[in-house]
């Protein structure tokens, strides 16, 4: 039987003494806590661990003695040894640690069916023999009783996420959580017993890793007396928030529709579930909450200072004035460039030959709208200094919401384009129900699906007659569509950029991915063992050191839920939606909401 003692590194040299502790249930094993140091009295001890068992809802007992080599207290190892009796366990952990030696020894009482203790010294190896080698049973019985000590720094363990986290309820019926597991869970929930120290002036005298002073920080603390009144400044402002959002013109059709597609509108209410979110007085119930609520505090942060560094930018050296003064003339050339190639397209591009009136009637029409837009630009010429002014100043809301707004403004200004979508899209959808016609079918929308039809003499010859009209226009109507989609894709190209960028401040793990590289323990993805100390005569003596979690799974675990930009469909699914002429959008809808 092999049995393991977790001891923590800051009691190696402690004074002799009582250890304070847990047998892990279900395993061969025990956490030492703290050592509590002679004098003391066993009944205030008794008092002191039913008060931390009440705080930590953790079995804390005494798991045995300490002895640590001391001028003047030569019987103390057997003083220490009687108290058995008075702390009454299944096993008693004599542990002692002798003069010149790193590693311990380590006794083991067990008691008999009578209640009696019952000494059983625990078998090592010596380097000098001693021994003609025994039979095949003594062996037996030095594998048997023996003991490794596991030495773990209390501090980081008590810090550290063992991953992957479970959250919830266990189920009775699942397996017992490991022995590694129980005991990360025991270092963490006993927090309230290393909150003695050794400046306290009550009977008890203790050893753990703020023995020598609670570790705190004064900004820490002073955060905390400010969290509640800033909770309450935000939840003020949310709740007008909240009403202006719920009158009752904002949430008819068009409104509600207008704001489930501009940016800055998702980002605006993406923003107020955040601060809703921080601004509630509850405490935060576990890792997972916890590490969540951090992320968004920090992005939050993040976005303000870049949307503050922008406002820096625009504002240092005039260049909202610069700007504005190449915006026109930049609409200007690409007005010009898009004459320039629909009157390539009205002739005969590529030696195609088109249907010359509709060709002339497309053309026509294309120019007209290109004649409205620029002209639209130079009317707001003289106020878009003034627009880029305000546009700049609201990046103090954050970066994102300045990306957002620009993205809002692309769209507006590149509307034109989407009106061919419009027209291949109803040849589309005619040249289908004209060939279901043409086929004898037609689309049955209650059950959503294709049935066969009757259809008379007359139907049949219009139907005909017009699928074989749409479909000697289509080439001419899908070269302009293909030209104004290939533009279409620029803009979502661009729009997607900066979505792409939205996404990333809002939902990257920032205050995880800096716990990764400046304090790695704080994740841990598992622990490794060394050999620590191995000497003749004493037990085993490994070291447990963490394994940091990988920056990937870091990512993975912790990035906050977001309305995502990433595409919806994949590339099949896109290649259908520009051949059949539906709209292609560089966002998801903001019912889609990815984990």
């Amino acid at each position: 039987m092999v049995l393991k003692v977790f001891f923590p590194q800051c009691c190696n040299r402690a004074d002799s003494g009582l250890l304070v502790g847990r047998w892990i249930p279900g395993h061969d094993a025990a956490v030492v806590l703290a050592v509590i140091h002679y004098p003391f009295i066993p009944g205030q001890v008794k008092q002191y661990i039913h008060q931390m068992q009440a705080q930590s809802k953790v079995e804390l007992s005494v798991l045995g003695s300490w002895s640590m080599p001391k001028e003047g207290q030569e019987g103390m190892e057997s003083f220490l040894r009687d108290l058995s009796t008075i702390f009454p366990q299944g096993r008693w952990l004599q542990i002692s640690r002798q003069m010149g030696k790193t590693g311990f020894t380590c006794q083991v009482l067990d008691r008999d069916q009578s209640g009696k203790a019952v000494q059983q010294e625990v078998k090592k190896e010596d380097e000098e023999g001693g021994g003609d080698g025994g039979d095949e049973g003594d062996e037996g019985d030095q594998e048997k009783d023996k003991v490794i000590f596991v030495h773990y720094e209390q501090r980081k363990v008590m810090l550290s996420q063992l991953h992957p986290i479970e959250n919830g309820v266990r189920d009775p019926k699942a397996d017992p959580p490991s022995e590694l597991r129980q005991m990360f869970q025991t270092v963490a929930q006993s927090e309230p017993l290393f909150f003695l120290d050794k400046y306290d002036d009550g009977p008890l005298k203790m050893t753990h890793w703020q023995s020598e002073g609670r570790e705190g920080s004064i900004i820490v603390e002073l955060l905390k007396q400010a969290a509640t009144p800033l909770c309450l400044l935000f939840t003020w402002l949310l709740s007008i928030w909240t009403w202006i959002c719920s009158i009752r013109v904002l949430n008819v059709y068009p409104a509600r529709f207008l704001s489930s597609k501009l940016s800055t509108c998702v980002q605006l209410s993406y923003r107020a579930e955040h601060m809703r979110t921080l601004s509630s007085l509850k405490r935060a119930v576990g890792h997972t909450e916890f590490m969540r609520k951090a992320n968004i505090l920090v992005s939050f942060l993040v976005d303000v200072v870049l949307g503050m560094l922008l406002i820096y930018w625009l504002y240092r050296e005039n260049r909202i004035t610069i700007l504005a003064n190449t915006l026109v003339p930049a609409a200007d050339h690409v007005a010009k460039e898009l004459e320039e190639l629909l009157q390539w397209l009205m002739g005969a591009p590529a030696g195609l030959k088109m249907n010359r009136a509709l060709d002339q009637v497309l053309g026509r029409f294309f120019l007209y709208h290109i004649h409205l837009w620029i002209s639209y630009i130079h009317l707001m010429s003289p106020f878009i200094e003034g627009i880029l002014w305000y546009v700049g100043l609201s990046a103090c809301l954050g970066l994102t919401f300045a990306l957002s707004l620009l993205s809002d403004m692309v769209a507006l200004l590149t509307f034109h384009i989407y009106c061919f979508y419009v027209l291949y899209c109803l040849k589309i959808y005619g040249l289908s129900s004209l060939w279901r016609l043409f086929r004898g079918k037609k689309w049955n929308v209650l059950r959503q699906r294709v049935d066969s039809c009757s259809y008379d003499l007359d139907q049949l010859f219009i139907g005909t007659l017009l699928f074989t009209i749409l479909l000697f226009l289509l080439p001419t109507t899908a070269l302009y569509y293909l030209v104004f989609t290939l533009l279409r894709l620029m803009v979502v190209l661009f729009q997607g950029v900066l979505h792409l960028s939205v996404d990333l401040i809002n939902s990257f793990p920032l205050f995880a991915m800096s716990l990764r590289v400046c304090r790695p323990y704080r994740l841990a993805e598992g622990v490794k063992f060394r050999v620590l100390c191995e000497e003749p005569g004493t037990a085993l003596h490994l070291m447990m050191e963490m394994n940091p979690l990988k920056g990937s799974a870091v990512v993975q675990t912790y990035r906050t839920p977001t309305y995502s930009c990433y595409p919806k469909d994949s590339w099949g699914a896109l290649v259908k939606k520009l051949f059949v002429g539906e709209l292609v959008y560089p966002w998801r809808h903001k019912t889609t909401k990815v984990d």
